[in-house]
């Protein structure tokens, strides 16, 4: 009978703080036959985002609720850390005293910050029937707040044995009576007040006081989580079950630390008809608006606040795609700032800041918190500084974005200011990797941990908008949260600065969202573990670990062609193929490279770099191992070259080995031409890395078996031939300029 209603179909309407509806059960009560109706009251000083969740979880089920206390300052201690709660007391007297003597009344009380409604009022009704009790209230598994008191609690047979008053419903006369037994202070522990009834056996009898042992109505989370999951109905609708006690439980409560509120944060993603595994998410439209006819005026005005903390690969790539963003310029306000530590970036941040300046179609203003000379400022002192700037120039929404993220989707920001959330990270993970910006668990250390259904968001198998413990590199902040002053960056001595931030809001209870609910990915984060600053070219070398921006890059964009089959591979000579590999910015900064080093090894028999230190037919070259470009170019090979070998030369399966990969320089007065000679290799590639006809002249590779030449090459073209026995080749006369080839011995 429960499934059976959960099956129904769900109804998803804005919340209001009543939500007026009844639902009557009919059940035998001292042999006659009443109608039941049920009302839930509960205390809240402020509508934070877990009171909006549950709010609109009473409302997706139709329970009628009463919230008491809005507005009021709240006097009852903190809870999360201490006792307290006695101003709850209080406040549910006066709100019951009304209702006291209503016969046909059904009064329940549960928090609200912490707790979601999974059932309909008939179910809950039903439920409280079958205790054969006048108050019925929660239980839990630790004896707080006085463990002293453990021993005089009634023993069960199965069940969670300890009173816990996050949840309880009564008979309205016995509710009240309960409510109203005695005064007490604000500061009074709540949970401590109705324990010390239930433990009187004359008051509990004279009541008719019962525990739900068995979490058949109100479920808490301390302690119980091992026993919980969240399943689907046949039509797709999310419910929890207790496995232990073969229950499903119409109240959730995260009672306990903190951890326990993340735990209920994840439930929530899916309860109260928020998520189906039929339909996906469905609560992800409730507050969403659009944008898609707006004019650019009738955008909301959004700071955009970038952070360049520590050097990062691709930067100027960073900058160009926030700058490619899909919103209106003139709606958009740009917070640069470089911290000391990424002094590197200073000047190229200048200029772009120079550049978006002069644009035709201004910002709506542009501001450079340059803090490269300051070795005493820190990342969060300019992140107060950017929100400050964003009330002074009254944005509706806050963007701060880490120089790490590639949000190579235009309508990143567009999307995020529609989905309308609180605080909101599109979902942003490391290419190849499970390392996001986003965290579904965090441990009692208060570190990573993964969550049941962490690899199904990463990997976007359930797609949706989900509250999550911790976010980080990339998020949206509505103006409001701004001006609660919700929104700081403390500094924690020995804590990562984005874990003080996610630590504070979920202390202060306001949920971070991270969304992945449209179908295409919104970006990823650069891996800066290898980025170093000592090259000339430091982007070259990201090939391994920042493999899609590198090939954005420095992969010829003609590279896919040569694997298609329908399309035959280039055969100047036979079994000579020719194909584009790498972009003409690679060779140049190649050149570049090996000329910044200048250590050119002259063209000479003797060569310390090799075994044996004997080249029997030199070049005048620098070796990758010098530039400290040898693995890298052996990823090169690996992931780039081996595939198009494997075509050309069907039924040789490469492993990649190459000892030598170099730049050889011909030029027509130190070295023009090179005699004939076998390679060292299985197959030999020969990258062109500057322009023949402009920047040399002459030069070319000659087969002599075949009396046939490779001559008019393209910058980053390569050559790809047999190194041994069959391709016996000479190396043309450069007659002007200088000639600069890449090379590479592979399989020797």
């Amino acid at each position: 009978m429960c499934l059976l209603r959960r099956s129904g179909l769900l109804v998803l309407l804005m919340v209001s703080s009543v939500w007026n509806s009844e639902a009557e059960v009919s059940t035998a009560d001292v042999g006659t036959t009443k109608q039941y109706k049920l009302l839930l009251l509960t205390i809240a000083t402020s509508p934070t985002d877990g009171y909006t969740r549950f709010a609109r979880s009473c409302q997706h089920h139709g329970v009628q609720f009463e919230a008491i206390g809005m507005g009021e300052e709240w006097r009852g201690g903190d809870m999360l850390v201490s006792t307290g709660g006695g101003q709850k007391i209080g406040l549910l007297t006066k709100a019951a005293e009304k209702y006291k003597d209503e016969q046909d009344l059904i009064l329940m009380y549960t928090d609200s910050y912490d707790v979601i409604i999974n059932s309909d009022p008939a179910e809950i009704i039903q439920k409280f029937m079958d205790f054969n009790a006048n108050m019925v209230f929660a239980a839990e598994g630790f004896c707080w707040p006085d463990e002293s008191l453990a021993t005089k609690y009634p023993r069960v047979a199965m069940g969670k044995r300890y009173l816990n008053s996050g949840g309880f419903m009564g008979y309205a006369p016995k509710f009240y009576s309960v409510v109203s037994h005695k005064e007490v202070s604000d500061t009074y522990d709540d949970q401590l007040y109705y324990t010390l009834q239930y433990l009187d056996a004359a008051r509990r009898k004279e009541i008719g006081m019962r525990l739900d042992h068995r979490s058949h109505i109100f479920q808490n989370l301390n302690g119980a989580t091992d026993d919980l999951e969240i399943n689907f109905t046949q039509e797709g609708a999310a419910f929890l079950v207790n496995s232990m006690y073969s229950t499903t439980p119409s109240v959730v409560h995260g009672n306990g630390p903190l951890s326990m509120k993340d735990t209920l944060n994840r439930y929530g993603n899916y309860l109260a008809g928020s998520w189906s595994n039929t339909e996906g998410c469905l609560a992800c439209k409730e507050i969403e608006f659009t944008l898609k006819k707006a004019y650019d005026d009738d955008h909301p005005l959004v700071l955009v606040a970038l952070f360049v903390d520590q050097p990062v690969p691709f930067f100027h790539k960073f900058l160009q795609r926030i700058e490619r963003q899909f919103y209106p310029k003139s709606r958009l306000a740009i917070f640069l700032h470089v911290n000391f530590l990424a002094k590197y970036h200073s000047s190229a941040a200048a200029e772009w800041i120079k550049s978006i300046k002069a644009l035709e179609q201004p910002y709506f203003s542009v501001t450079f918190d340059d803090g490269s000379f300051d070795e005493t400022g820190t990342s969060q002192d300019a992140r107060g500084r950017a929100l400050k700037e964003c009330q002074t120039i009254n944005c509706s929404f806050y963007f701060s974005v880490d120089a790490d993220v590639m949000l190579t989707n235009r309508l990143v920001l567009k999307r995020l200011v529609e989905q309308n959330r609180t605080i909101l990270a599109p979902l942003l993970s490391k290419p190849e990797k499970l390392w996001s910006n986003f965290w579904g668990a965090i441990s009692s250390t208060g570190y990573y941990e993964r969550s049941e259904d962490y690899l199904a968001i990463v990997n976007g198998e359930r797609r949706g908008t989900w509250v999550v413990p911790h976010i980080s590199h990339a998020y949206l902040v509505r103006r409001d949260v701004i001006d609660q002053g919700t929104i700081v960056y403390p500094v924690v001595p020995g804590v990562d600065k984005d874990m003080a931030f996610s630590s504070r809001l979920r202390r202060q209870g306001t949920f971070m969202y991270v969304t992945n609910k449209e179908m295409t990915t919104w970006g990823h984060l650069s891996e800066l573990s290898s980025f170093t600053t000592k090259h000339l070219h430091n982007d070259m070398y990201q090939i391994t670990d920042n493999k899609w921006d590198w090939e954005e890059e420095y992969l010829h964009p003609n590279y896919s062609r040569n694997l298609n089959t329908s399309i035959p591979l280039n055969e100047p000579c036979p079994d000579v193929y020719w194909y584009p590999l790498v972009t003409e910015k690679l060779a140049r900064e190649m050149i570049e490279e090996v000329e910044h080093l200048g250590e050119w090894s002259g063209g000479s028999h003797e060569d310390k770099r090799i075994s044996g230190g004997y080249e029997n037919v030199p070049t005048d070259d620098i070796h990758m191992t010098q530039i400290n470009f040898q693995q890298q170019y052996l990823d090169l090979i690996k992931r780039y070259i081996l595939p198009v070998q494997l075509r050309a030369y069907p039924g040789h399966y490469a492993e990649g080995k190459a000892m030598l990969n170099f730049v050889v320089k011909y030029q027509p007065d130190r070295q023009p031409v090179l005699r004939p000679h076998h390679d060292s290799s299985t197959f030999t590639t020969n990258v062109c890395l500057n322009r023949p006809h402009i920047d040399y002249q002459g030069g070319g590779c000659r087969f002599l078996r075949y009396n046939c030449s490779v001559v008019d090459n393209k910058v980053g073209w390569t050559i790809m031939h047999p190194g041994r026995l069959t391709h016996y080749h000479e190396g043309l006369r450069t007659t002007g300029g200088t000639r600069y080839i890449l090379v590479s011995f592979i399989d020797p």
